[in-house]
């Protein structure tokens, strides 16, 4: 498939762009043809970044450093995009952190960290780039990153697990809310995704364990997720709000 024109000519923001799944999110962007908006706390990672998105054919470049968990960064952030180029058409909340550990023993700190990252920091960002859309009397679209952790649970990773369902259940709402002002709010829920932050787990016995859960008996790879974002990010889902898609080689529907 051509994806060259995709995205031509729209501006689109994507929060944790430093690493994972947010590198590959920019990476798709660029080659799509979209202006694209990388940001993230490591901004030394992000400009060795630049030249590569621009190489890959996005038609303009611009780092933000940012922490979405902090509202100042969130505001300093939106208003440094503003005045630096055209306004944002998509933005993809993908910044995220996980803190494994049962819960008797995590700390509240740890917990906090989750929320205000996973949780917190989508509900800053959209509402702040709604604010600006609905001022300008024009639309946009949101893309949450969720997971299947929001739908089916394991051991160790209840703050992630409840951030995440959160995630879900805001996106829902935020959809109906915004509708009227032409914002589109869907998510999607990714399965176990083979990326650099997650390559140590795959690779111990409990890593081959988890694999042989998944139906299709295999790892995602990050470019598994790429029909879902451009789905969801251009008028290919010009209907859609409030939707969750679920890429995640049918684990979600695998048997008790």
């Amino acid at each position: 498939m051509n994806i060259g024109a995709l995205l031509n000519g729209q501006r689109i923001l994507i929060t944790g762009a430093s690493s994972g799944l947010g590198n590959h999110f920019a990476r798709l962007a660029a080659r799509c043809g979209a202006e694209v908006v990388i940001a993230a706390r490591r901004k030394e990672r992000l400009e060795s970044l630049a030249g590569e998105l621009q190489a890959l054919g996005a038609q303009q470049v611009t780092v933000i450093e940012l922490d979405v968990a902090q509202a100042a960064s969130v505001t300093n952030a939106i208003g440094t995009i503003t005045e630096t180029g055209k306004p944002l058409d998509i933005l993809v909340n993908n910044a995220g952190v996980g803190r494994e550990g049962f819960a008797m023993s995590q700390s509240i700190k740890e917990f906090d960290e989750v929320m205000a990252t996973n949780l917190r920091g989508v509900w800053l960002m959209s509402t702040e780039v709604a604010r600006v859309w609905k001022a300008a009397g024009r639309g946009g679209v949101i893309v949450n990153i969720a997971s299947i952790q929001a739908e089916r649970v394991m051991p160790g990773v209840a703050a992630y697990s409840a951030s995440k369902a959160a995630v879900v259940h805001l996106t829902k709402s935020l959809a109906l809310e915004w509708a009227r002002h032409g914002i589109r709010v869907n998510a999607i829920a990714p399965g176990y995704i083979n990326t650099e932050m997650t390559q140590e787990t795959w690779d111990t016995p409990h890593g081959a364990a988890l694999i042989q859960r998944i139906p299709m008996r295999r790892l995602g790879n990050p470019e598994e997720l790429d029909g879902a974002l451009l789905l969801l990010a251009t008028q290919a889902s010009s209907w859609m709000t409030g939707s969750v898609v679920t890429v995640d080689g049918g684990h979600v529907v695998s048997g008790l």
